[in-house]
Protein backbone atom coordinates (compact mmCIF):
# COMPACT_ATOMS: atom_id res chain seq x y z
CA UNK A 1 0.00 0.00 0.00
CA UNK A 2 2.79 2.40 0.96
CA UNK A 3 4.72 1.49 -2.22
CA UNK A 4 1.61 2.24 -4.27
CA UNK A 5 1.19 5.65 -2.58
CA UNK A 6 4.87 6.47 -3.10
CA UNK A 7 4.62 5.44 -6.76
CA UNK A 8 1.51 7.57 -7.26
CA UNK A 9 3.13 10.53 -5.51
CA UNK A 10 6.27 10.14 -7.63
CA UNK A 11 4.25 10.09 -10.86
CA UNK A 12 2.32 13.21 -9.81
CA UNK A 13 5.59 14.99 -8.99
CA UNK A 14 7.09 14.08 -12.36
CA UNK A 15 3.93 15.23 -14.13
CA UNK A 16 4.07 18.56 -12.31
CA UNK A 17 7.75 19.02 -13.17
CA UNK A 18 7.21 18.16 -16.85
CA UNK A 19 4.25 20.51 -17.17
CA UNK A 20 6.29 23.23 -15.42
CA UNK A 21 9.18 22.86 -17.88
CA UNK A 22 6.82 22.88 -20.88
CA UNK A 23 5.00 25.96 -19.59
CA UNK A 24 8.27 27.79 -19.00
CA UNK A 25 9.54 26.75 -22.47
CA UNK A 26 6.42 28.12 -24.18
CA UNK A 27 6.66 31.43 -22.34
CA UNK A 28 10.38 31.72 -23.12
CA UNK A 29 9.63 30.89 -26.76
CA UNK A 30 7.36 33.91 -26.85
CA UNK A 31 10.11 36.06 -25.31
CA UNK A 32 12.70 34.66 -27.73
CA UNK A 33 10.50 35.35 -30.75
CA UNK A 34 10.16 38.96 -29.67
CA UNK A 35 13.94 39.13 -29.20
CA UNK A 36 14.47 37.84 -32.76
CA UNK A 37 11.94 40.38 -34.05
CA UNK A 38 13.90 43.15 -32.30
CA UNK A 39 17.17 41.90 -33.83
CA UNK A 40 15.69 41.65 -37.32
CA UNK A 41 14.04 45.07 -36.99
CA UNK A 42 17.36 46.63 -35.95
CA UNK A 43 19.25 44.92 -38.77
CA UNK A 44 16.57 45.96 -41.27
CA UNK A 45 16.83 49.54 -40.00
CA UNK A 46 20.62 49.49 -40.48
CA UNK A 47 20.25 47.88 -43.91
CA UNK A 48 17.87 50.61 -45.08
CA UNK A 49 20.05 53.39 -43.69
CA UNK A 50 23.23 51.96 -45.17
CA UNK A 51 21.61 51.89 -48.62
CA UNK A 52 20.86 55.61 -48.66
CA UNK A 53 23.05 57.05 -51.44
CA UNK A 54 24.78 60.40 -51.75
CA UNK A 55 25.65 61.20 -55.36
CA UNK A 56 28.78 63.33 -55.65
CA UNK A 57 28.77 64.77 -59.17
CA UNK A 58 32.27 65.48 -60.48
CA UNK A 59 33.16 68.34 -62.85
CA UNK A 60 33.49 67.31 -66.48
CA UNK A 61 37.11 68.41 -66.71
CA UNK A 62 38.32 66.34 -63.73
CA UNK A 63 40.85 63.63 -64.49
CA UNK A 64 39.94 60.07 -63.54
CA UNK A 65 43.09 59.64 -61.44
CA UNK A 66 42.13 62.73 -59.40
CA UNK A 67 38.56 61.42 -58.98
CA UNK A 68 39.88 58.09 -57.72
CA UNK A 69 42.12 59.95 -55.26
CA UNK A 70 39.04 61.84 -54.06
CA UNK A 71 37.24 58.52 -53.66
CA UNK A 72 40.02 57.20 -51.41
CA UNK A 73 39.83 60.41 -49.37
CA UNK A 74 36.08 59.95 -48.94
CA UNK A 75 36.56 56.29 -47.96
CA UNK A 76 38.76 57.44 -45.07
CA UNK A 77 35.93 59.57 -43.63
CA UNK A 78 34.51 58.02 -40.40
CA UNK A 79 30.95 58.66 -41.64
CA UNK A 80 31.42 56.58 -44.79
CA UNK A 81 30.71 52.85 -45.10
CA UNK A 82 31.73 52.43 -48.73
CA UNK A 83 31.91 54.29 -52.05
CA UNK A 84 31.50 53.40 -55.70
CA UNK A 85 32.98 55.29 -58.62
CA UNK A 86 30.61 55.64 -61.59
CA UNK A 87 32.33 56.81 -64.77
CA UNK A 88 30.54 58.65 -67.58
CA UNK A 89 30.54 55.51 -69.69
CA UNK A 90 29.15 53.31 -66.91
CA UNK A 91 26.46 55.90 -66.11
CA UNK A 92 25.50 55.97 -69.81
CA UNK A 93 25.28 52.16 -69.98
CA UNK A 94 23.12 52.04 -66.84
CA UNK A 95 20.76 54.72 -68.13
CA UNK A 96 20.55 53.05 -71.54
CA UNK A 97 19.60 49.81 -69.82
CA UNK A 98 16.90 51.59 -67.78
CA UNK A 99 15.49 53.48 -70.78
CA UNK A 100 15.67 50.56 -73.16
CA UNK A 101 17.28 52.63 -75.92
CA UNK A 102 20.68 54.18 -76.67
CA UNK A 103 20.26 57.88 -75.88
CA UNK A 104 23.97 58.57 -76.57
CA UNK A 105 23.53 57.50 -80.19
CA UNK A 106 20.40 59.63 -80.45
CA UNK A 107 22.03 62.76 -78.97
CA UNK A 108 25.41 62.21 -80.55
CA UNK A 109 27.27 62.71 -77.28
CA UNK A 110 27.24 61.62 -73.61
CA UNK A 111 25.79 64.41 -71.45
CA UNK A 112 26.29 62.54 -68.16
CA UNK A 113 29.03 63.34 -65.67
CA UNK A 114 31.17 61.00 -63.60
CA UNK A 115 30.06 60.56 -60.00
CA UNK A 116 30.91 58.88 -56.72
CA UNK A 117 28.12 57.06 -54.90
CA UNK A 118 28.63 57.32 -51.14
CA UNK A 119 26.98 54.94 -48.66
CA UNK A 120 27.03 56.03 -45.03
CA UNK A 121 27.25 54.02 -41.83
CA UNK A 122 23.85 53.54 -40.19
CA UNK A 123 24.70 55.82 -37.23
CA UNK A 124 25.41 58.72 -39.60
CA UNK A 125 22.54 58.24 -42.03
CA UNK A 126 20.74 61.39 -40.87
CA UNK A 127 20.41 64.87 -42.34
CA UNK A 128 22.67 66.53 -39.75
CA UNK A 129 25.63 64.24 -40.51
CA UNK A 130 24.93 64.27 -44.25
CA UNK A 131 24.84 68.08 -44.36
CA UNK A 132 28.17 68.21 -42.51
CA UNK A 133 29.73 65.76 -44.98
CA UNK A 134 28.14 67.57 -47.93
CA UNK A 135 29.66 70.91 -46.88
CA UNK A 136 33.09 69.31 -46.53
CA UNK A 137 32.90 67.70 -49.98
CA UNK A 138 31.52 70.80 -51.70
CA UNK A 139 34.73 72.66 -50.84
CA UNK A 140 36.67 70.39 -53.20
CA UNK A 141 37.07 72.11 -56.62
CA UNK A 142 36.41 68.80 -58.43
CA UNK A 143 32.95 68.45 -56.88
CA UNK A 144 30.21 70.04 -58.95
CA UNK A 145 27.28 69.03 -56.73
CA UNK A 146 26.25 66.72 -53.88
CA UNK A 147 22.80 65.23 -54.38
CA UNK A 148 20.70 63.44 -51.75
CA UNK A 149 17.01 63.18 -50.90
CA UNK A 150 16.57 65.09 -47.66
CA UNK A 151 12.83 64.39 -47.34
CA UNK A 152 13.38 60.64 -47.86
CA UNK A 153 16.07 60.51 -45.17
CA UNK A 154 13.80 62.38 -42.73
CA UNK A 155 10.92 60.00 -43.47
CA UNK A 156 13.10 56.89 -43.08
CA UNK A 157 14.54 57.99 -39.74
CA UNK A 158 11.16 59.12 -38.40
CA UNK A 159 9.42 55.87 -39.35
CA UNK A 160 12.25 53.76 -37.93
CA UNK A 161 12.09 55.70 -34.66
CA UNK A 162 8.32 55.23 -34.32
CA UNK A 163 8.49 51.51 -35.17
CA UNK A 164 11.36 51.06 -32.71
CA UNK A 165 9.41 52.69 -29.87
CA UNK A 166 6.33 50.56 -30.59
CA UNK A 167 8.37 47.33 -30.60
CA UNK A 168 10.18 48.29 -27.37
CA UNK A 169 6.88 49.09 -25.64
CA UNK A 170 5.45 45.76 -26.80
CA UNK A 171 8.63 44.00 -25.60
CA UNK A 172 8.31 45.56 -22.12
CA UNK A 173 4.66 44.48 -21.84
CA UNK A 174 5.46 40.97 -23.04
CA UNK A 175 8.35 40.66 -20.57
CA UNK A 176 6.05 41.58 -17.69
CA UNK A 177 3.50 39.01 -18.90
CA UNK A 178 6.26 36.38 -19.19
CA UNK A 179 7.44 37.05 -15.63
CA UNK A 180 3.87 36.77 -14.33
CA UNK A 181 3.17 33.52 -16.23
CA UNK A 182 6.39 31.80 -15.15
CA UNK A 183 5.89 32.98 -11.57
CA UNK A 184 2.35 31.59 -11.47
CA UNK A 185 3.51 28.29 -13.00
CA UNK A 186 6.23 27.90 -10.36
CA UNK A 187 3.85 28.84 -7.55
CA UNK A 188 1.38 26.16 -8.67
CA UNK A 189 4.17 23.58 -8.81
CA UNK A 190 5.36 24.50 -5.29
CA UNK A 191 1.74 24.51 -4.06
CA UNK A 192 1.57 20.77 -4.81
CA UNK A 193 4.63 20.30 -2.56
CA UNK A 194 3.41 22.46 0.35
CA UNK A 195 2.80 19.52 2.71
CA UNK A 196 6.28 18.14 2.01
CA UNK A 197 7.78 21.54 2.78
CA UNK A 198 5.89 21.79 6.05
CA UNK A 199 6.75 18.18 7.01
CA UNK A 200 10.45 18.87 6.51
CA UNK A 201 10.13 21.98 8.65
CA UNK A 202 8.32 20.09 11.43
CA UNK A 203 11.09 17.47 11.69
CA UNK A 204 13.63 20.22 12.28
CA UNK A 205 15.06 21.03 8.83
CA UNK A 206 16.29 24.60 8.49
CA UNK A 207 14.71 26.99 5.98
CA UNK A 208 17.93 27.16 3.93
CA UNK A 209 18.11 23.33 3.83
CA UNK A 210 14.50 23.10 2.63
CA UNK A 211 14.86 25.86 0.02
CA UNK A 212 18.07 24.50 -1.52
CA UNK A 213 16.69 21.48 -3.47
CA UNK A 214 13.60 23.38 -4.59
CA UNK A 215 15.66 26.30 -5.88
CA UNK A 216 17.99 23.81 -7.59
CA UNK A 217 15.02 22.22 -9.36
CA UNK A 218 13.67 25.68 -10.20
CA UNK A 219 16.96 26.67 -11.85
CA UNK A 220 17.08 23.32 -13.68
CA UNK A 221 13.52 23.81 -14.95
CA UNK A 222 14.40 27.30 -16.16
CA UNK A 223 17.48 25.94 -17.95
CA UNK A 224 15.57 23.08 -19.58
CA UNK A 225 12.74 25.41 -20.57
CA UNK A 226 15.26 27.81 -22.10
CA UNK A 227 16.98 25.03 -24.08
CA UNK A 228 13.65 23.76 -25.42
CA UNK A 229 12.68 27.34 -26.36
CA UNK A 230 16.01 27.77 -28.22
CA UNK A 231 15.45 24.57 -30.21
CA UNK A 232 11.99 25.83 -31.19
CA UNK A 233 13.45 29.26 -32.07
CA UNK A 234 16.08 27.65 -34.32
CA UNK A 235 13.36 25.67 -36.09
CA UNK A 236 11.32 28.85 -36.49
CA UNK A 237 14.33 30.68 -37.97
CA UNK A 238 14.98 27.81 -40.37
CA UNK A 239 11.40 27.66 -41.68
CA UNK A 240 11.14 31.47 -41.84
CA UNK A 241 14.29 31.69 -43.96
CA UNK A 242 13.02 28.88 -46.20
CA UNK A 243 9.82 30.82 -46.82
CA UNK A 244 11.47 34.27 -47.01
CA UNK A 245 15.04 33.86 -48.36
CA UNK A 246 15.59 37.64 -48.10
CA UNK A 247 15.87 37.22 -44.32
CA UNK A 248 19.38 35.86 -44.90
CA UNK A 249 20.49 39.45 -45.51
CA UNK A 250 19.48 40.31 -41.94
CA UNK A 251 20.98 37.20 -40.34
CA UNK A 252 23.48 37.88 -37.57
CA UNK A 253 24.40 34.79 -35.55
CA UNK A 254 26.27 36.83 -32.94
CA UNK A 255 23.08 38.73 -32.08
CA UNK A 256 21.01 35.55 -32.27
CA UNK A 257 23.33 33.86 -29.74
CA UNK A 258 22.91 36.88 -27.43
CA UNK A 259 19.12 36.47 -27.69
CA UNK A 260 19.44 32.76 -26.83
CA UNK A 261 21.64 33.55 -23.81
CA UNK A 262 19.12 36.16 -22.62
CA UNK A 263 16.26 33.63 -23.01
CA UNK A 264 18.11 31.06 -20.86
CA UNK A 265 19.10 33.76 -18.36
CA UNK A 266 15.51 34.97 -18.01
CA UNK A 267 14.30 31.39 -17.55
CA UNK A 268 16.86 30.60 -14.84
CA UNK A 269 16.50 33.95 -13.04
CA UNK A 270 12.71 34.05 -12.94
CA UNK A 271 12.38 30.34 -12.07
CA UNK A 272 14.95 30.58 -9.29
CA UNK A 273 13.48 33.72 -7.74
CA UNK A 274 9.88 32.51 -8.08
CA UNK A 275 10.79 29.22 -6.42
CA UNK A 276 12.58 31.02 -3.60
CA UNK A 277 9.59 33.27 -2.82
CA UNK A 278 7.02 30.47 -3.23
CA UNK A 279 8.88 28.13 -0.84
CA UNK A 280 9.40 30.99 1.63
CA UNK A 281 5.67 31.64 1.59
CA UNK A 282 4.82 28.06 2.66
CA UNK A 283 7.58 28.07 5.25
CA UNK A 284 5.87 31.03 6.93
CA UNK A 285 2.36 29.52 6.87
CA UNK A 286 0.81 27.69 9.77
CA UNK A 287 -0.29 24.07 9.25
CA UNK A 288 -4.01 24.88 9.15
CA UNK A 289 -3.36 27.55 6.48
CA UNK A 290 -2.09 24.86 4.09
CA UNK A 291 -5.63 23.57 3.61
CA UNK A 292 -6.98 26.94 2.48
Amino acid sequence: MEEFELSTSSKKTKTVYISTVISIALVLLMVGLLGLILVHARNLSNYVKENIVLNIIVNDGAKEVDVLALQKQIDANPYVLKTQYVSKELAARNLTKDLGEDFVEFLGYNPLLSSIDVYLKADYANNTSIETLSRQLSKNPMVKEVIYQKSLIDMVNQNIKIIGLVILAFAAILLIIAIALINNTIRLAIYSQRFLIKSMQLVGATKAFIRKPFIGYGILHGLLGGLIAIILLLLTLYFAQQQVPELLILRNWYEFILVFIVVIGIGILISGLSTYFAVSKYLRLKIYDLYR
